[in-house]
């Protein structure tokens, strides 16, 4: 069903091209990208984060064609002032990273700073701190290295038999969906259930795949990188009690603000799509001192006030169904492939 879904997404893509409408009718003041991953292709048989990840040279090329679309690149701080101000004649693009991953600073900052472009990082604090749970991380590891799978899913001990890749990408679906459903607490509990079953080092695992500090701070003495929080932890906020969620923002801010030296004025909600969030965190994000906000719902920013600036749609581009294809990158950020969006309360700083 999910390739049947994704089979359809590409046509549906490849149809807006081929019409005409991303040349003739662009909408919207810009669009906000977000990248999950940039590295070279792994190798290995099951990778069901693969779907997140582009190429360097992917990236390389997709920056190279939004230039020569004559689209501005623009910080954070930017995007806010032209999300409510007047339209201008050129549209833009912001480059968006989530989660302060390494690979970020190995192969996609080498690409930035060649093109002098600015860009955007949402650090989540925890994950540089050496103490954040890259929970998605050990579950892909027991899912690729094992046949056999067994956990604890609430009172019940749950086993699966799962021998092709097909069975496997199922496998992770089903629990990575339900990881997501239960409050953090819970996920720690049954991560460290399931890794310690299958003697799967998630802090380590969880340390190799993020940033440290000193790496950021190699990122913040650029002058192009705007430096944002994704709270502490990046735990679904829709899981947690609005103290315990405020409390994630606030902290993650403070966090960040102490390292830099700086004021932190955007967030990323965490995961971010509809399931993961809801309006009251979108008024905790300004009750924090955020500027901003972004989600992962897809969509593109309109001027004018018209979109809610702690509300922000993103555009995730990705290895999957989007992969290597140009074409889709400007049917996406032109903006006709989404409906126009109703203004979602106010957009002022």
């Amino acid at each position: 069903m999910a390739s049947d879904d994704r089979w359809l997404e590409r046509l549906r893509l490849e149809l807006t091209w081929f019409t005409g409408q991303a040349a003739l009718r662009s909408r919207g003041a810009g669009a906000i990208l977000r990248f999950a991953h940039v590295r070279p292709r792994r190798r290995g048989g099951f990778q069901p984060l693969r779907e997140n990840e582009i190429t360097p040279h992917f990236f390389d090329r997709a920056i190279r064609a939004l230039k020569r679309w004559n689209y501005d690149f623009l910080g954070m701080d930017e995007v806010c002032r032209r999300a409510v101000t007047l339209p201008e004649k050129r549209r833009f693009v912001a480059l968006t990273f989530d989660g302060a991953g390494k690979d970020l600073i190995d192969f996609a900052y080498p690409v930035l700073a060649r093109h002098g472009v600015p860009f955007t990082i949402y650090v989540p604090t925890a994950f540089p701190d050496g103490v954040g749970e890259a929970w998605w991380l050990g579950l892909e590891q027991v899912i690729a290295r094992e046949s056999r799978v067994s956990l604890l899913m609430g009172e019940k001990e749950q086993r699966f038999t799962v021998t092709g890749k097909a069975e496997k990408q199922a496998l992770f679906s089903f629990v990575e969906c339900w990881l997501r459903s239960l409050p953090p607490a819970d996920v720690s509990a049954a991560i460290a259930d399931l890794c310690t079953r299958y003697r799967i080092d998630l802090a380590a695992l969880s340390r190799e795949a993020s940033m440290n500090w000193e790496d950021l701070a190699k990122l913040a003495a650029d002058p192009l990188v705007t430096i944002g929080s994704a709270t502490v932890n990046y735990p679904v906020l829709a899981n947690m009690k609005d103290a315990a969620a405020l409390r994630e923002m606030t902290m993650g801010k403070a966090v960040a603000e102490a390292a830099f030296h700086r004021d932190i004025r955007h967030l990323a909600f965490p995961f971010g799509d509809r399931a993961s969030f809801r309006r009251s965190h979108v008024v905790m994000a300004e009750e924090a001192g955020f500027a901003s906000a972004v989600s992962t719902i897809p969509g593109i920013v309109d001027a004018e006030g018209r979109t809610n600036l702690r509300a922000l749609p993103r555009i995730s581009w990705d290895g999957g169904v989007r992969s290597r294809s140009l074409r889709m990158l400007r049917v996406l950020v032109s903006g006709t492939a989404f409906a126009p969006v109703k203004p979602t309360g106010t957009a002022t700083n």
